[in-house]
């Protein structure tokens, strides 16, 4: 504790102050250059500290609906946080045990985590298309029919081409290190599959489901490339805000990223304070059968 600190020390911690600057340096100047007055720029200095911008943002950016995207991406967060979650639990199970194939299909399912994303997106853009031209041929498709691309078809499986991966592999960690001993002890206890699911093994890894949910939520929030050639009609926010970036010339624009951002930092502590009371209540519940026995 007494030694003296080397100046290797003073170099690496002045490298990880640049590195952090670096991260976090560009979303900290658009957030404090979106406080600026009426008067205020798109660069430094400051004219003035204000919510105008915000105020403007709330009326609207010229022909852009700012608040319908909005909408349309956190429908799409909230449909893929779902999926993803109740799909990676699923394939966690069933990997638990080895069958015909599994090999094959585990490498298939995380093979888009490596695959560029415009590709992956291409690809689902040419395979919409391909089902448009298939009920336009069969006249299943109706008088009124546009297009099966859209926010809950094209959209939402472009981002689960980048959610599940992730949730997957929480979930392969999760029930690889899972003690099968609490499931056990539950079906000598007469419950069924369902109970020892819902009361044993629901509760235990609630904590990781929490953290696979902000996974799912934050990558589709912020998703672009993957989402550009297979959203259809309606824009997310994301896309929205790349297209304003070269039309809209004031600190609106920065006024928009601070929202985002914010919604994104309020999704992370509200996930991860549900994982701490969840672990909290699981902690005290352990301790309190432990005082009963």
């Amino acid at each position: 504790m007494g030694e003296s600190r080397t100046p290797t020390f003073y170099l690496l911690a002045a490298f990880f102050t640049l590195f952090v600057a670096f991260l976090y340096g560009p979303t900290l100047t658009i957030v404090i250059l979106s406080f600026q007055g009426p008067q205020g720029g798109m660069t430094f200095p400051m004219n003035g500290v204000s919510l105008h911008w915000f105020g403007v943002l709330w009326e609207g950016l010229g022909v852009v609906d700012v608040w319908a995207a909005f909408g349309r991406s956190f429908r799409l967060g909230l449909a893929v946080t779902v999926l993803t979650v109740v799909i990676s639990v699923l394939t966690g199970l069933a990997f638990r045990r080895r069958f015909i194939g599994s090999t094959l299909l585990f490498y298939t399912a995380i093979a888009s985590l490596i695959l560029p994303s415009i590709v992956v997106s291409l690809g689902i853009a040419l395979e919409f298309r391909i089902v448009d031209d298939f009920l336009k041929s069969t006249g299943l498709a109706g008088t009124g029919f546009q297009s099966a691309m859209g926010l809950f078809t094209s959209a939402l499986g472009a981002h689960l081409t980048w959610t599940l991966p992730f949730g997957m592999l929480i979930m392969f960690v999760v029930f690889n290190r899972f003690n099968p001993a609490y499931e056990e002890a539950a079906r000598d206890l007469g419950a069924t599959p369902w109970q020892t699911f819902r009361h044993v093994v629901l509760p235990i890894i609630s904590p990781y489901l929490v953290g696979v949910a902000l996974f799912g939520f934050t990558l589709s929030w912020d998703e672009i490339a993957r989402t550009s050639q297979a959203i259809g009609g309606p824009n997310t926010l994301p896309l929205e805000l790349q297209g304003l970036t070269s039309t809209v010339t004031t600190p609106a624009i920065y006024a928009l990223g601070t929202m985002t951002t914010a919604i994104s930092f309020l999704v992370i502590g509200l996930t991860l304070g549900t994982g701490l009371l969840l672990r909290r209540r699981r902690t005290r519940g352990a301790s309190d059968a432990g005082k009963g026995i």
